[in-house]
């Protein structure tokens, strides 16, 4: 019997602990978080709940919360993940984690290792954002990787929807493949409210990854291209619409770059292309510069315009209550997509393979759930993860992305996407 430690039960932890509460291999799911209204909200909705208060910016106050579990799931905000981290190692726990951090760049660059480092992945990357964000993966990868290997635990980051269920996606298209070129991830989010509300995700989040360079992996390197740049237009059968999808700073390409030989058969180009309401909502800002980080003089005031911005942007709704209200109030629309598109050879043919994801929408998420269809995908695509811990079905030690499961990993995971209402359609078709 498993303890789990669910850190942060908001939009996609609250999700993961309702679904951990109903495993029959969880003794105790321990609920924490700074807000214990929300901690409350979920140990009352659950019968293995127990609720902590927990303030993230102190390893010792996760430390205390984390006493005997088995698995520490991480669903805060990046700043706190390097206190989660050396947390789960001090208590000898398996660690999961639905981001990829961006804050462990120092420990890098402190790092013997990183002093010497020279493998010029990040030699044709502008941003140094960017350049932060390779370093902070090479700091899980090759520092915490070997600590969490001498306890004999394992550590898996980037295990939500996307990255997390996509990158199984992924792997799973390019299983179809001898050798791979190209992977394209697309994803529109195509939930509308009549109502304001632009992100059902952290709005501070959203609007980070939206105010920088965007992300890619071309001709074996990575790269920065413009945000909100190179539109490609798409219609797909089930979409009543073309729809354009932008350049976006997302995880996948960092990944898939790292393990292009080991996981996904020498892939060269690796892209996440994004649209919807968000983006739609974000694009003129940043063109207006109003995601700008840095402080300006405004008639004598000093603000920085991106924490301005964001005062005015409602939280994602995450209450039972404030969904329902929601949905009452009409919808505009209700779709999506979640795609991979993953071009190679195969038998010697230019092929490319089409993965499609198929999920519960908003209105159905809420009806089998309660929740929302982003906590619906992003929660159950990190409980999968979880379920896996649970049922002892990793036997890796160190730490790895999502990515990186085995064959048979993957399969496992989408047998138990598929009781829960995600299936995956694939199609193979010659690449002309």
């Amino acid at each position: 019997m498993k303890k789990v430690l669910v850190l942060g039960v908001g939009a996609q932890g609250s999700a993961a602990a309702k679904r951990l509460d109903l495993e029959p291999n969880v003794e105790e799911v321990i609920c924490a978080d700074y807000d214990m209204k929300a901690v409350e909200n979920v140990v009352s909705s659950i019968k293995k709940g127990r609720g902590v208060q927990v303030d993230a910016h102190d390893k010792d106050s996760i430390v205390a919360a984390a006493q005997g579990v088995d698995l520490i799931l991480n669903g805060l905000p990046l700043e706190c993940t390097k206190n989660v981290l050396d947390a789960a190692l001090e208590v000898k726990a398996n660690y999961q984690d639905y981001a990829s951090t961006i804050n462990l760049y120092d420990v890098w660059r402190n790092s013997e290792e990183g002093k010497k480092d020279n493998d010029g992945l990040a030699d044709n990357v502008t941003s140094e954002a960017t350049k932060e964000w390779i370093d902070s993966l090479k700091a899980q990868y090759r520092i915490y990787g070997p600590k969490f290997k001498e306890i004999g635990k394992l550590a898996i980051v980037g295990t939500g929807s996307a990255p997390g269920l996509i990158c199984c996606a992924t792997r799973r298209a390019v299983r179809e493949l001898d050798t791979c070129d190209t992977i394209y991830n697309i994803v529109w989010e195509g939930a509308i409210a009549k109502r304001f509300q632009p992100f059902w995700w952290s709005p501070i989040t959203a609007l980070t990854d939206m105010s920088e360079e965007a992300l890619a992996f071309e001709n074996g390197t990575f790269v920065n291209r413009p945000a909100f740049g190179v539109p490609e237009k798409r219609q797909y059968d089930y979409m009543d619409e073309e729809i354009t999808f932008l350049e976006h700073s997302h995880d996948e390409p960092l990944h898939y770059g790292f393990n292009a030989d080991t996981h996904f058969k020498g892939c060269k180009n690796a892209y996440f292309k994004y649209a919807g309401a968000g983006m739609d909502f974000a694009k003129p800002l940043y063109q207006a510069g109003l995601l700008s980080h840095e402080a300006e003089n405004y008639k004598g005031n000093e603000i920085v315009p991106f924490d301005y911005v964001l005062t005015h942007i409602p939280p994602a709704p995450k209450y039972k209550e404030e969904i329902k209200e929601i949905i009452d109030e009409g919808l505009v629309k209700d779709s999506g997509c979640m795609v991979i598109e993953a071009y190679g050879k195969k038998d010697g043919a230019d092929t490319l393979v089409e993965t499609h994801v198929f999920a519960p929408g908003l209105v159905e998420s809420f009806e089998r759930a309660g929740i929302t269809a982003e906590m619906y995908l992003t929660g159950q695509g990190g409980f999968f993860f979880s379920k896996m811990f649970v049922n002892d079905k990793f036997d890796q030690t160190g730490l790895i992305s999502s990515d990186m499961l085995t064959e048979d990993q993957v399969d496992t995971y989408f047998d138990y996407a598929a009781e829960l209402g995600i299936t995956l359609e694939t199609k193979i078709k010659e690449n002309k």
